[in-house]
């Protein structure tokens, strides 16, 4: 193909997603692997087999159901919520998609508190909508106010809140959530893919609060990053809505089974996730006392940290990790606000305390 005939296509493709930048990741196989944000523990092994035997007698050759009534009907079990006002999905990615695809196009203000997840912003632009950022506090927290301030002076039609929020672990409280729905007009999407590991449940607010949609993911705390399946909760008018944005079909048998399942297995799970909270406040408590670091307070699966000292950047730091322990975290410092930050989930103790030993032995000998 000429370049003549790659620059025709590329004449359709809107400009505004032409310059943007996609969301990335580069592979790594590391030998301990804190980057993600997953689960460290698969799914219990009486569990899955349970789940493979339902999977086994089920024809491959035939489409999953249109409506996945099974998953639906696990997730209203589980949250006491109808099931009208349900939808799953392919991870709840997705869901973000589809609740933006329906609010927001050109000269439609979106409210998004940053730093925090970017495929937010990312599908904002995409469907032409207007990103109005909002930084959180110097000690990386939600600034409420300006939260709501933003909300009424651009009439905005939704507001994102991730909470707890990804990349820094930073939770909103119940009264603080009322507040933003109750002194807005906008849309609140409450994004909690890390509820499970800490800060306040929304779904108990849905009853009296139509513009309110809680999403939810199976990719943390349900060790199921590998299936992709999430689900939101919503009024059943504003669910009908959001559910014209989604693909048919647009979960596979093998999710929606091992969703269903999986939900109401959910205690089987409990213990690893208090294992994970458990791990992760360790992980916090020993990292504050690593001269040079300041660790920042997270109510989710992971914590972020920033390298203070002159001895050793942040950059090298991340890569002598990788290179001389073959522990691979996150890098964020490119988001705002995150300059010399890095982020790392909490893993198996023993993951955890090869880690914890690696930073402690790179800081001091860098501080020699």
């Amino acid at each position: 193909m000429t370049m003549d005939g790659v620059d025709a296509a590329l004449r359709w493709v809107k400009p505004s997603v032409r310059g943007m930048g996609a969301y990335t990741l580069k592979p790594t196989e590391p030998r301990i692997k804190l980057n993600q944000n997953e689960s460290p523990y698969d799914l219990p092994a009486e569990l899955k087999a349970h789940i493979h035997a339902i999977l086994a007698d089920r024809p491959w050759n035939r489409y999953p159901p249109f409506v996945a009534s099974n998953f639906i009907a696990a997730v209203s079990e589980a949250t006491g919520w109808p099931e009208e006002g349900v939808l799953v999905a392919n991870g709840s990615n997705e869901l973000i998609q589809a609740v933006l695809a329906v609010t927001v196009g050109p000269g439609v203000s979106v409210v998004i508190p940053e730093p925090t997840f970017t495929l937010y912003r990312l599908m904002t632009d995409v469907n032409g909508g207007t990103t109005v950022s909002v930084a959180l506090t110097d000690e990386l927290a939600f600034d409420v106010d300006a939260i709501i301030r933003a909300a009424q002076e651009t009439d905005a039609a939704v507001v994102v809140l991730c909470t707890p929020n990804n990349p820094t672990g930073a939770a909103l409280s119940e009264s603080e959530i009322r507040r933003i729905h109750d002194e807005t007009d906008a849309l609140i999407l409450l994004d909690q893919a890390y509820v499970e590991f800490g800060g306040y449940d929304g779904i108990p607010l849905l009853a009296d609060r139509p513009r309110l949609v809680v999403l939810r993911t199976f990719s943390k705390a349900m060790a199921m990053a590998g299936l992709r399946a999430g689900y939101m909760l919503a009024h059943p008018a504003l669910a009908a809505e959001v559910h014209k944005a989604k693909l048919p079909y647009n979960i596979n048998f093998f999710s929606e089974v091992a969703a269903a399942e999986v939900l109401r297995a959910r205690h089987l799970l409990a213990p690893m996730v208090a294992q994970i909270a458990a791990e992760r406040d360790r992980m916090v408590r020993e990292l504050a006392l690593v001269p040079g670091l300041r660790v920042y307070p997270s109510e989710a699966n992971f914590l972020v940290f920033r390298v203070e000292t002159d001895a050793i950047t942040h950059t090298a730091l991340f890569d002598r990790l990788l290179a001389d322990y073959g522990i691979l975290i996150r890098d964020v410092s490119k988001y705002p606000l995150l300059e010399r930050c890095l982020r790392v989930n909490a893993g198996t103790p023993e993951e955890n305390g090869a880690f914890l030993d690696a930073v402690r032995t790179l800081m001091t000998e860098a501080e020699r």
